[in-house]
């Protein structure tokens, strides 16, 4: 009898969908622990199909992957704007690493000194002098301001007047003889040139009109023969009427200007410093509360853009009449720089003498 043997079954395959015509795009691992897909999303979108390149070409799915890093530093870019400060987060994400990154706008802030009382003193001690004249009486020390680059000079008339010899220490020490080119004793101005020099730093001459009482300003000097001493305060008054002693030579053989007791001057119907005898002068002048002391006479009073405004001439010392050399109580004086520009021609001519 035979035995019945039945049909093997064949397993079920389900029907598979048609092949696709490309590879199917692959994840790149940048390092460890880091996958990012070419499109920047987290399911591979459908790629239409290319060309194939060349055999040296790199690979297409490491090309797309730069331009998914650069899509998602767009996309945080974006979101930093709309969180805020996208200032300073576009400048650290866009900088090239190979240079240092700019300063974002508004930020930045300014090295210079100007308007500074260290900026103006910087700018213009350059252009400030000592002044030593010397008579057959005496020796008188005072200051002076550079306005021209060959050595013209402005100081007070009291400084030099009488003087037979005139040296003048510049503020790197550099010594110069000096010669009178004119004065103005009704001023009490006078204008000197050193002899021989050439390419001196000039001062800027600013307008007295604008000066306004509360005024920052600055004083440079010598007093008591310290060179470049500098002092600062504001402008207490304006157009105060000043009376100083009008030497004329004859007289300054008998009244010789002493730097440790100031120049003589009258205010308000009183002597401050000594007499000042029977010839004298009035003149408006600014005045400041910045310390002026014996030897400023001549110096600059310079306002806060580095101009100046006014010549230092008369200072109050409390204990001038008992020979000592009393400091500034606050009470100073200064021929307004336009009162000097309007004078100058006359001075250069010799006119005043």
């Amino acid at each position: 009898m035979t035995d019945y043997q039945q049909p093997q079954q064949q397993p079920y395959y389900p029907p598979q969908p048609p092949r696709p015509p490309y590879d199917p795009t692959q994840p790149v691992t940048t390092e460890p622990g880091t996958t990012i897909w070419p499109s920047g999303g987290h399911v591979p979108p459908p790629v239409a199909p290319t060309a194939p390149g060349p055999a040296h070409a790199s690979p297409e799915p490491r090309r797309r992957a730069r331009r998914g890093v650069g899509l998602m530093a767009a996309v945080a870019i974006a979101a930093a704007a709309v969180g805020g400060g996208t200032a300073t987060l576009v400048q650290q994400l866009t900088a090239d690493t190979t240079t240092s990154a700019s300063p974002v706008s508004g930020t930045t802030v300014s090295a210079s000194s100007k308007g500074t009382v260290a900026g103006v003193a910087e700018a213009v001690s350059p252009s400030t002098v000592e002044i030593s004249a010397s008579s057959t009486s005496g020796k008188s020390t005072g200051s002076g301001v550079i306005i021209t680059g060959d050595g013209e000079i402005v100081t007070n008339n009291h400084v030099i007047s009488g003087a037979s010899s005139i040296k003048v220490q510049l503020s790197n020490g550099k010594t110069y003889d000096a010669e009178v080119v004119g004065t103005d004793p009704d001023k009490d101005l006078a204008l000197i040139k050193l002899q021989g020099a050439s390419g001196l730093k000039a001062a800027t001459l600013g307008n007295s009109d604008n000066v306004k009482v509360g005024d920052q300003v600055v004083a440079i000097g010598s007093p008591e023969g310290l060179t470049g001493t500098v002092t600062s305060g504001i402008v207490s008054a304006l157009d105060r009427d000043v009376t100083v002693a009008k030497d004329d030579g004859q007289e300054q053989q008998q009244q010789q200007y002493d730097p440790r007791q100031g120049w003589p001057f009258e205010f308000g119907g009183q002597q401050f410093n000594g007499d000042t005898g029977s010839s004298k002068t009035t003149y408006k002048a600014i005045q400041t509360d910045a310390s002026l002391n014996p030897g400023n006479s001549g110096g600059a009073l310079i306002n806060m853009n580095g101009e100046i405004i006014g010549i230092n001439s008369a200072m109050y010392s409390p204990s001038a009449s008992s020979g000592s050399s009393a400091g500034s109580v606050g009470l100073g004086f200064a021929i307004p720089v336009n009162t000097l520009k309007a004078d100058l021609d006359n001075l250069r001519s010799g006119d005043g003498n």
